[in-house]
């Protein structure tokens, strides 16, 4: 009841004053027809009729033609407007309006709570959002009471809704989560770790609204709000790597930005707008939702949006090519890449309305002549500071004198910079809008940047380049050293000291190793110059290739795993290939010859490198790569080459990506931060680097490493507060384990949240830390918490704790280290059901009460840990034995049967799930094929046993073969259809109907078993 009062009922209580209208489960479900259907039969058809003027007939087709559509892009596309049909009396296609986006009050806004979903495991959500019958939103609310299940429990749930009722959510726009005071909005199909709050509800302020809540739904689900977010702010993206499509919605800062310049546009004032999005939060995609809305601006009537044309700047070939991408990805109608000056003034010139074109900056330099009827172009300019260099700004306001024009940056742009400022921003403006650094670290848009400099001695002060050259170069002889001041001295000069690489690379290593390779992640060296480059690949790959056959791998073997870790990345020159009789300078020229990577070849790399559990784990730049270059992985750049300003601040911004990566045991690491190490010295004249923007701009773009020293500290405290205010302290683990399983039964259950979450907290940031000296004094405590935590959730919540998989691999191996010598290992560590000591649980003769409750809670853990996987290979198949464990676990905390019975009863599933896994052999049918069958054997049960058996083979076969040789056959969609196409023919061919849903169900688990396994 907790969570209906505290989170369901307040969240129906605010729609309500949003103008929904509520609908009983009962009356939802007569306007249903059937219960495993999700449209609101009778309001759609009214909606129809009176939307599009057409007849009942008409708008019965229509929803016929609805109610078998099962594709989210399709239905985004014709919620939009992007649907026709052949009307009764008439000789061709109508457009079919389903929503009116302009006017409000010409569509119905209905909520219906508890709404039961009939499949084969039913299911039933909270609260589902309809307009004109079309269910768009889905909310689950949870108890505040439980702040994991927020986290936990509530995707988990919508998860489960989308794999077991799909047909709610093929017009689904976006799912939220709730407790009553946190909110978070994510796409249909989007990881939690895309789910994200909406702090903002501009152009309101969050004193208008009575709670979090009430301002949360006004934000994403006040009628005209969502209109505008399905209309103009949802775009499917094509993974240009992995051949994916992926929804994406909005975040908030680019609903704000985009809003506030096509109204701007749309009233025809002021003609320009200066956006700073910092790096890492989305900024091309804020574009793309831009001219998104300037194209179709669905919501509002303005002459000036009248198919505007559209003109999209860069600064380089790659970010064009980059932006590029995106947009056509996104399915941006008619963006054309003008790669020539002749081909953009020709498009331009053509003066047709509705164009899309992007290009570069450079493409306008010495153009002069306007061109004619310019007020109808809309100029978006990427990194537009960079823009105004060189006359480059005046080409380019001389050639579209009437423009509008709106600047981009993923940098604050200087206080000095007026050209920019000028161009871009009205006066006394500054930004349109901004969503600085401190805004996307907060929000989890970005990471937060730390830096560190590493010894003093290394750091280069140009002020004292005669002493340091004095110091670094006193073995050479005289010659030399007198050679080398004649040609005068740099700092390029000391950087590339081979004494000075060499320690470096011994440093980078060292720090690599426990940093980064654990867990997965990689890095930048960003060096000098391309001669550096070179010099510090050969030393890099000596220092590794060392370190390997100190491990024990033979000589060759180590050298060639060193050379696959590391690839560089720089331009060539025509000096590269110049003979020279200085050695030293032939062998640098041929070793720049040597790993010089062309287009295709650097593609590669790039690819490679963004992979996880690929190689390289190392790229080795000097100017490359330092802009535009999105690599999630990369969590440090080392840093060797002077930078300043924008260059300074783009650079580090390559590490300030968030990336999860996903371990093999299910869990999963969270980048927690950029790390920037530092050996020439940036880092110490950080603030003179950037006083010349300003201080609220720059502040916080990289923090100090004390920073964590002090989180580490104020985590600790806070923990042991918690720990002692429940009197657990002096316990061992397990003890405290079960005493604060009795504080949580007997009413304490708030404080048990309180101290799971401090206590994750604590472990948390000591990983982070590691391996700074700093963490030791926490050790010992940091192992007793994370044995206590696993235990305690255990207990309490009778399943495994995701904690303990989600800690950085760098202290995992510690923690079970402390396990095992504190021989907690048999009640932490879970075991598989196909493990010989499963069963010994089981056994309850001559047990004492704890004992046996011990084993209880570790069955309901491992179980429930079993039936997930298996659930996740084949939902048909296992989906009962899951149910089977979570009826258990409740009739035994319900007082139905004792501890030892309850034992029994896992033991009775555990014989049914081993024979369920095991009853393909007996059929003679391999375990793929026999999972095919019991998906179509719940789809249509009164068919014959042997017509199903011999297509679910016949069904194996196929997707078998296309698994042996399309190994990434679930990443092609023709070839996806094909297998579709054959699928249906078998399953004509033996009279099986349904042939629609089984495909379906099939291919979903075809792609995880069959190409999972390729």
């Amino acid at each position: 009841m907790s969570e209906y009062r505290l989170a369901e009922k307040p969240a129906l209580d605010a729609l309500a004053a949003l103008g929904w209208q509520a609908l009983s489960p009962e009356a939802a479900l007569g306007m249903r027809v059937e219960e495993n259907r999700v449209i609101l039969k009778p309001i759609l058809l009214d909606a129809l009729r009176k939307l599009n003027r057409i007849g009942v007939e008409d708008a019965e087709a229509i929803y016929n033609d609805l109610a078998t559509l099962s594709d989210n892009e399709e239905w985004s596309a014709k919620l939009r407007g992007g649907y026709s049909r052949r009307l009764t009396g008439e000789n061709r296609d109508s457009p079919i309006t389903l929503i009116d986006f302009k006017e409000l009050g010409r569509n119905r806004f209905h909520v219906v709570r508890q709404m039961r979903v009939a499949a084969q495991r039913p299911r039933v959500p909270d609260i589902v959002l309809f307009v004109n019958g079309i269910p768009l939103v889905v909310i689950e609310a949870k108890s505040p009471l439980k702040t994991t299940a927020k986290a936990e429990e509530a995707f988990e749930q919508i998860k489960q809704y989308e794999r077991d009722i799909p047909r709610l959510f093929y017009s689904n726009a976006v799912n939220l989560v709730t407790d009553g005071m946190a909110t978070l909005y994510g796409a249909t199909g989007a990881p939690s770790q895309f789910y994200a709050s909406w702090p903002d509800a501009w152009p309101r302020h969050r004193d208008d609204f009575a709670d979090d809540l009430a301002k949360d739904l006004w934000s994403l689900c006040e009628p005209s709000r969502l209109l505008d977010l399905l209309a103009h702010f949802v775009v499917f993206e094509i993974d240009p790597e992995t051949g994916r499509k992926i929804k994406k919605v909005c975040r908030y800062q680019q609903f704000r930005a985009v809003n506030k310049a096509v109204k701007r546009v749309a009233e025809g004032q002021h003609r320009k707008g200066l956006i700073w999005h910092t790096q890492g939060s989305g900024k091309s995609l804020t574009m793309v939702f831009l001219a998104l809305k300037l194209k179709t601006h669905l919501t509002l009537d303005a002459p000036t949006l009248a198919n505007p044309n559209i003109l999209v700047l860069t600064d380089r070939i790659d970010l064009d090519d980059q932006i590029s991408k995106t947009f056509v990805a996104c399915g941006l109608p008619n963006p054309t890449q003008c790669g020539s000056v002749a081909a953009l003034r020709e498009a331009v010139n053509r003066g047709g309305n509705g164009q899309i074109l992007l290009s570069t900056i450079f493409k306008f330099a010495g153009s002069k002549d306007p061109i004619p009827n310019s007020a109808n172009w809309i100029v978006l300019v990427d990194e537009c500071h960079r823009t105004q260099e060189k006359d480059l700004g005046a080409f380019l306001q001389a050639t579209l004198p009437d423009a509008h024009f709106y600047g981009f940056t993923g940098t604050p742009i200087k206080s000095t910079d007026k050209d920019t400022y000028a161009r871009f921003s009205i006066a006394g403006e500054g930004y349109l809008d901004k969503y600085g650094i401190d805004d996307a670290v907060r929000d989890g848009a970005t990471v937060p940047i730390l830096y560190e400099g590493r010894k003093a001695d290394w750091a280069i002060n140009e002020a004292e380049i005669d002493i340091l050259f004095d110091r670094w170069f006193v073995d050479l002889p005289d010659d030399k050293r007198e050679e080398l001041k004649r040609k005068g001295l740099t700092l390029a000069t000391i950087a590339k000291h081979p004494e000075r690489i060499r320690l470096i690379a011994m440093d980078i290593w060292e720090h690599f190793k426990t940093v980064c390779q654990p867990d997965g992640f990689k890095a930048q060296i960003v060096v000098v110059d391309r001669e550096a480059v070179i010099l510090y690949l050969a030393a890099l790959s000596a220092v590794v290739a060392a370190d390997l056959e100190r491990s024990g791998m033979d000589a060759e073997s180590a050298k060639a795993k060193a050379n696959a870790m590391i690839a560089c990345v720089y331009s060539k020159s025509q000096e590269d290939n110049k003979p020279s009789e200085n050695p030293e300078v032939a062998a640098l020229r041929a070793g720049l010859e040597t790993h010089y990577l062309d287009d295709p070849a650097e593609k590669e790399v790039k690819k490679r490198f963004k992979a996880v559990g690929q190689e390289p784990g190392f790229l080795i730049v000097c100017d490359k790569l330092l802009t535009g270059f999105d690599a999630p992985i990369e969590h440090v750049m080392y840093l060797d080459k002077p930078l300043k300003e924008h260059n300074l601040l783009q650079a580090i911004a390559r590490t300030n990506r968030t990336c999860a990566i996903k371990l093999p045991n299910g869990g999963e690491i969270e980048k927690p931060n950029g790390r920037i190490v530092d050996y020439i010295g940036v880092t110490a004249h950080l603030d003179e680097a950037l006083q010349s923007y300003r201080s609220e701009d720059v502040e916080n773009a990289m923090r100090d490493i004390a920073i964590l020293r002090n989180d580490l500290n104020e985590a600790h405290a806070r923990y042991r507060v918690q720990k002692r205010a429940m009197g657990l302290e002096g316990m061992d683990e397990k003890a405290a384990a079960y005493a604060a399983a009795k504080l949580a039964a007997g009413g304490q259950e708030d404080d048990w949240f309180d101290l799971q979450r401090l206590t994750r907290t604590f472990i948390k940031v000591y990983g982070d830390l590691s391996p700074d000296p700093a963490i030791l004094e926490f050790t010992a405590e940091v192992k007793w918490a994370s044995a206590f935590l696993r235990l305690a959730t255990q207990a309490i919540s009778k399943h495994e704790s995701l904690d303990h998989r989600s800690y950085s691999a760098k202290i995992r191996e510690m923690l079970e280290q402390h396990v095992h010598v504190t021989g907690l290992s048999t009640t932490i560590r879970l075991r598989n059901i196909t493990d010989p000591n499963f069963a010994d649980d089981f056994a309850t003769e001559g047990k004492a009460e704890p004992e046996l409750h011990e084993a209880f809670v570790r069955k309901s853990a491992e179980l429930r840990r079993v039936t997930r996987e298996l659930v996740d290979k084949n939902p048909a198949q296992y989906g009962r034995f899951s149910e089977r464990v979570l009826e258990i676990i409740r009739r035994f905390e319900e007082g139905q049967f004792v501890v030892a019975d309850g034992l029994h009863e896992f033991e009775r599933l555990t014989g049914d799930i081993e024979a369920e896994r095991g009853a393909h052999a007996e059929l003679g049918m391999d375990e793929n094929a026999f999972s095919v069958l019991r998906i179509i054997e719940t789809i249509v049960p009164d068919t014959d046993h042997a017509t199903l058996q011999d297509a679910a083979i016949a069904i194996g076969s196929i997707y078998a073969e296309a698994a042996a040789t399309q190994p990434a056959f679930a990443h092609m969609e023709a070839y996806l259809r094909s297998l579709r196409q054959q699928v249906r023919r078998i399953l004509t061919e033996h009279g099986i109907g349904e042939t629609k849903v089984i495909r379906e169900k099939v291919e979903e688990f075809a792609i995880h078993a069959f190409a999972g396994a390729a």
